[in-house]
């Protein structure tokens, strides 16, 4: 790695991003001893130890497996007592039923389920809130609902562990209710036949990190292990699947709900690309040929082409159509959903454009030094504001919640930055009344208040998380894995850069300053983005992209670049074209030589 220039060169400068570049500070010993003892570069220890990894579990987060990584489901409290109840469900055949969110979370999870279920011989009920009709999780009349069609056990999957009052009205009906959840608990539980939750304050299982769908796999291995013993399989002449086949689900809710790619979630996604490029999902499948996808599954495709797809009938279309598509082993079905999706997809781009061109507008007439950045509007879609607000998050560096007006009552959502938990001042909220419902995790949060006490409900945000903050303020940075000279980004260095992939939340791709760069050709390509030609003082070529930031200060920057010295930061891939792979920088911000 080349450092030819230090850190000092950025410090207290503010680039074209309004950001202030920081090298991660690392342990010069740490780094010798994870390069002698876990055998890898230094520059691969550097970015290991910046990110937390210590010698003893490196070559698991380099190469994780599901052997070294999962854990004995039972280890994640209310795991026995849900298996249990299902158990007897299965065995003396009691209708059950699964009630999902409508994110890919709880699409992913309830396909899952719904999958093993079938697999076993039984056809579990799937019910998945309509989000402008019913909200965010359970409600009382979706409960008494399934109990008239005579269900007898639900299992929510990625919501319930803060509805207290559904539940109840669930108890009272008749039903079982089993909670699969990951969100924030309180230390008080809902009233339910069993609450699996990484997150409980009594749970010791070290699987925080975990996504929903993540958590109702290892509700699925116990309990496909429970009916083993039991002598399920053999009694109905039934094979006990295997459960890796739906790794693929799996990998897809981790990677869409931005959760952390450690630990066990490593072993998911890894595993569960292996299994996508098998092409053993009707739904998969068919979303791969609607989305033109013709390079090997990534975390990218997971994450920015099959997640929001996934997504768009939760959010402005038919919230189960994301379930029924992962859940269908009928091609001509998969396609007829895949097609309804991707168009839901296109529908939902165009709300969100507009309602992120207003947003934006709206900040920045106001004061975006502020904790929290607010952006409220009549009748916006509550379906696209979780991507607007993470659109502001990463536009302004800072946590961002974007609020819908709707009959006096406003549904927000929010986007955090490292350092905030917005879960923790949402919960907080709640607590103190301010909000209808709320709830979330550090990097995300929803909430419904009424429109009268949203103004009370912001400054409380506000002096939250400000208070969580040392200086009052969140200061917003690039974080740099180092600094290189331009003609040190070759496609060897970016082929290294592999081996730590994939990447996500918790394990953010590595980003670097490239110094002393010109600008030799900037233009702009597709919807917006600014393609840029570099040069190095010490020799090399290098092409680049700044992706949707024509209309921003560093796209106006880069076009008007052409020879003068700029400092770059990026992520550096490899791009394929005519059968040649060459190096490329993904350019995020950018700053003028002095």
């Amino acid at each position: 790695m080349s450092t030819t220039i230090g850190p000092s060169l950025f410090d207290n400068v503010t680039s074209l991003g309004g950001r202030q570049w920081r090298l991660h500070p690392v342990d010069n010993r740490a780094v010798e001893d994870m390069t002698l003892h876990a055998g890898v570069s230094d520059v691969l220890a550097r970015i290991l130890v910046a990110r937390g990894v210590t010698t003893d579990i490196a070559q698991d987060f380099l190469h994780p497996t599901l052997k070294a990584l999962m854990p004995d489901p039972s280890t994640l409290a209310g795991m026995d007592e849900a298996v249990a109840r299902l158990v007897r469900a299965i065995t003396s055949g009691e209708k059950t039923a699964v009630f999902g969110d409508y994110d890919v979370d709880g699409a992913t999870s309830s396909a899952l389920l719904k999958r093993f279920f079938r697999a076993i011989g039984i056809d579990l009920v799937v019910y998945i809130p309509d989000r402008m009709k019913e909200g965010y999780g359970p409600n009382a009349g979706a409960m008494r609902h399934l109990a008239s069609q005579g269900v007898k056990v639900v299992i929510t999957v990625d919501c319930g562990i803060s509805a207290f009052e559904p539940l109840a009205v669930a108890r009272e009906v008749g039903l079982d209710v089993i909670v699969a959840d990951h969100h924030k608990a309180e230390p008080i539980l809902p009233p339910a036949a069993a609450v699996i939750n990484p997150n409980r304050l009594d749970d010791t299982s070290k699987q925080g990190h975990l996504a929903a769908v993540g958590v109702t796999f290892l509700l699925v291995v116990a309990l496909s292990r429970a009916l083993r013993a039991a002598g399920w399989y053999q009694s109905q002449n039934i094979t006990e699947p295997d459960l890796r086949q739906w790794l693929d689900i799996v990998a897809l809710g981790t990677v869409a709900d931005v959760v952390p790619l450690i630990g066990l979630n490593r072993a998911y996604v890894v595993q569960g690309l292996s299994v996508l490029g098998r092409e053993a999902n009707a739904g998969f499948s068919a979303l791969r040929k609607v989305a033109a996808i013709d390079s090997e599954a990534s975390t990218y495709h997971l994450g920015f082409i099959y997640g929001p797809r996934v997504n768009a009938g939760g959010r402005v279309g038919q919230a189960d159509l994301g379930v029924r598509l992962l859940s269908t082993d009928d091609a001509d079905e998969a396609t007829a959903l895949a097609m309804r999706l991707d168009d839901h997809n296109r529908a939902r781009q165009e709300i969100e454009a507009a309602v992120l061109a207003e947003a934006i507008e709206q900040v920045e007439t106001r004061n975006t030094d502020a904790a929290v950045l607010f952006a409220i509007g009549q009748s916006w879609h509550p379906g696209v504001i979780g991507i607007v607000a993470s659109r502001l998050k990463e536009r302004y560096g800072r946590p961002t919640c974007v609020v819908a007006l709707d009959g006096g009552m406003a549904k927000g959502s929010g986007r955090s930055v490292k350092g905030v938990d917005l879960g923790r001042a949402v919960l907080a909220a709640r607590d103190v009344g301010l909000l209808f419902n709320g709830g979330g995790h550090a990097m995300a949060a929803g909430f419904t208040v009424e429109e009268k006490r949203l103004s009370a409900f912001t400054e409380f945000m506000v002096n939250h998380v400000a208070a969580q903050v040392a200086s009052g303020g969140v200061v917003a940075t690039h974080g740099l894995d180092g600094v290189l000279s331009l003609d040190a980004v070759t496609t060897e260095f970016a082929q290294m850069l592999c081996d730590l992939a994939p990447y996500g939340a918790g394990n953010d791709e590595p980003r670097f300053a490239v110094v002393d760069a010109q600008v030799a050709k900037a233009d702009i390509v597709g919807s917006g983005h600014v393609r840029c030609f570099l040069t190095g003082r010490g020799g090399g070529r290098l092409k680049a992209i700044a992706f949707r930031s024509a209309d921003s200060d560093l796209g106006v920057g880069l076009l008007n670049a052409k020879g003068r010295i700029v400092h770059l930061t990026g992520t550096i891939r490899l791009e394929t074209w005519q059968g040649r792979t060459n190096p490329q920088l993904v350019i995020d911000d950018a700053m003028f030589a002095a």
